[in-house]
């Protein structure tokens, strides 16, 4: 008998250069995206840092409860700065024109709720702090707005700004 007792050991193990972002999509936004669609992907903890991507996976049920459904983004060229469980969104980019071979990459199609542009910009959330940026909109929806210049896809909007919120007013974000 030992005197140590008995210890377990809990080990997770990941493969690092096959990292995918598991994301939950509207269905009203679902018929807009398509298996192997390209999209730029940002992180919480790396705000700056943008990493190509592609649908990987379209799950073949929705969740009523939620009115979504699951896809998955697989990251072309992971980095040591990625890792597992980590929070990530994705701005997926236009099939509308294919790029000629050797010119810049695609813009993404940046969409927002109307409810977050006033007086021409959003309010954005960086480092705890409201910014404003002036957008340039393009075609709207009842629900939505496209922006054609001014954010780059990947931002934290405020999408229901109060009264009174101003350029550098601390904010709190929601989960």
């Amino acid at each position: 008998m030992s005197d140590h007792g008995s210890k377990g050991y809990v080990v997770s193990t990941a493969d690092l250069n096959d990292l995918e972002v598991e994301l939950d999509i509207s269905q009203s936004d679902f018929a807009k995206l398509h298996s192997g669609q390209h999209g730029i992907i940002t992180t919480d903890a790396f705000p700056d840092l943008k990493y190509a991507g592609f649908i990987k996976e379209i799950s073949p049920e929705a969740n009523r409860q939620k009115a979504t459904v699951q896809i998955k983004v697989r990251v072309e060229k992971p980095d040591e700065h990625l890792r597992p469980e980590m929070n990530a969104s994705v701005a997926f980019l236009s099939d509308d024109k294919p790029a000629p071979a050797g010119s810049a990459p695609a813009k993404p199609v940046v969409m927002v709720p109307t409810t977050a542009i006033h007086e021409g910009a959003v309010f954005v959330v960086l480092d705890g702090r409201a910014v404003r940026r002036a957008v340039r909109t393009g075609a709207a929806s009842n629900q939505n707005v496209r922006i054609e210049d001014g954010l780059i896809g990947g931002e934290d909007v405020i999408v229901s700004a109060p009264a009174g919120l101003k350029d550098g007013d601390k904010v709190k974000t929601r989960a």
